[in-house]
């Protein structure tokens, strides 16, 4: 058998044996809710006994840093670098998982304990980020297994921080970039299009998160003595909020009405499903008309109101409310400018008799839309050896519908960068009940295992085309 073929035979027998679900129970049952103070320690615990030795027992060097910004949680880089002139990779995931919610998963199941029901696994973690970065470690050490070395350079970064907004990861990547060069990133994070066939997705639409709240007063006045001489704040917000989008959510803020769904972009994303087996249907007439839907989630701009609040919701009184507030969202793709979100949505309010709408940014939830041309070599290259896995030819998005700090790669680090989710969009991903599908991790095995041996063959980009 070539290579290729004997490391994918490797990586089939580590998950029929049963070894892969043995060590993703093992990866669960490290309860890292990084939005939980207390669970401190065990983040730190994580990196240090559950991934520390295996990395350094597949020839890994191995460093744990402090996080630059006090809030944040630490970092791991883990190297092998086998020889200079060979390409390096450099592979991302994050340790750390969301609230628990443990009283809202159903009967049977825990948040840490992998639980087994058919063809799914549950538990925290599972779809969301664990099984995504053990799929990946995996397949390097069957690769070395089969062939005593990678054939390749790789870096390993694992944040312990993604679920808070990846705190100081931007900072920590700009002040190592020599440990972390690369010519490429290849990483793993949120779904599939659909859980039978791979997903190649180079970048991701930005997140700019604001509270719009008007003020009027301290406290609440009567209604009965008061209605129709007090302006009602909650009135005014949702007056202003009606002038951002129209009455089927097409943005009404020029600067917020992308340039760049060109036609190649439109090509790619020809055909590709949104629909899902499970959830909600897609509602055909909203959101921009004359799009697909695939094009309205991965090629455009849209905003939404996440939460609003006025008065007591609940526990109404008999009272104008003296304030008003509504957290909203404008998920954008590159071709907006990033820097005039927040300043185009200030004029427009003036503009439209809002002076009293104040915008408070949270800064915290932010992302920076990216994306790579489907054409990249690098792109092009995972899209071939996935295929030659597979059979079939993996979904390409430019960019993911949601957001992930990838400009700390793209921008900061300067890299192409290629992300192969393993998860699919029925996970319940940041819910009770989170899973991941058995067949889908056997397949994602075999695709990464069959991408390694790929670049360890020199089929891949050679760093001379940096």
């Amino acid at each position: 058998m070539t290579l290729r073929e004997t490391v994918i035979s490797r990586i089939e027998t580590y998950f029929d044996s049963g070894t892969m679900k043995s060590e993703l129970a093992a990866l669960v049952s490290y309860p890292t809710e990084s939005q939980v103070p207390e669970r401190k320690p065990v983040l730190a615990d994580y990196l240090n006994t559950a991934i520390t030795p295996r990395l350094q027992a597949a020839g890994f060097e191995i460093k744990i840093y402090d996080n630059p910004v006090a809030e944040g949680d630490p970092l791991m880089i883990a190297r092998r670098i086998e020889n200079a002139a060979l390409p390096t990779v450099l592979i991302y995931g994050h340790g750390d998982v969301i609230h628990a919610q443990t009283e809202q998963w159903r009967e049977g199941l825990s948040p840490f304990v992998l639980t087994e029901e058919g063809d799914r696994w549950y538990g925290r973690g599972t779809a969301d980020n664990k099984v995504q970065h053990l799929i990946n470690i995996a397949a390097l050490e069957a690769l070395i297994a089969v062939h005593g070395k990678l054939g390749f350079n790789a870096t390993i970064l694992l944040e312990m921080a993604e679920e808070n907004g990846s705190p100081g990861l931007q900072t920590f990547c700009a002040s190592h970039k020599q440990e972390l060069a690369a010519d490429v990133l290849i990483a793993s994070d949120g779904p599939r299009l659909q859980p039978d066939r791979a997903t190649v997705f180079m970048g991701a639409r930005g997140a700019v998160t604001v509270d719009l709240i008007v003020e009027k007063r301290d406290g609440a006045h009567h209604s009965g003595n008061w209605g129709g001489l007090l302006a009602d704040p909650a009135m005014r917000l949702v007056q202003a909020l009606a002038t951002i989008t129209d009455e089927r959510g097409q943005i009404r803020i020029p600067e917020w009405r992308p340039t760049s769904l060109t036609d190649n972009i439109r090509v790619a994303l020809r055909d590709l499903p949104v629909d899902m087996e499970t959830g909600p249907s897609v509602d055909k007439d909203w959101g921009e008309a004359g799009l697909t839907p695939a094009e309205r989630v991965y090629g455009w701009n849209s905003f939404a109101i996440l939460a609003m609040t006025s008065g007591v919701p609940e526990a109404p009184v008999n009272a104008i409310s003296g304030k008003a507030r509504a957290t909203c969202q404008l998920r954008y793709v590159v071709g907006t400018d990033a820097d005039d979100i927040i300043p185009a949505l200030r004029r427009h309010l003036d503009q439209h008799g809002y002076a009293d709408v104040r915008i408070a940014q949270r800064e915290d939830d932010d992302f920076t839309a990216t994306r790579l041309d489907p054409d990249h070599p690098w792109a092009r290259f995972v899209a071939q050896s996935l295929t030659d896995t597979s059979g079939n030819p993996p979904h390409i998005l430019p960019n993911l519908g949601g957001s992930l700090p990838n400009e700390c790669f793209s921008e900061t680090l300067g890299l192409p960068t290629v992300w192969v989710p393993h998860s699919y969009r029925a996970c319940s991903q940041h819910a009770p009940d989170e899973h991941v599908l058995k067949s889908t991790c056997r397949d994602a095995l075999r695709c990464m295992a069959g991408i390694f041996a790929d670049i360890a063959e020199g089929k891949s980009p050679q760093p001379s085309t940096r």
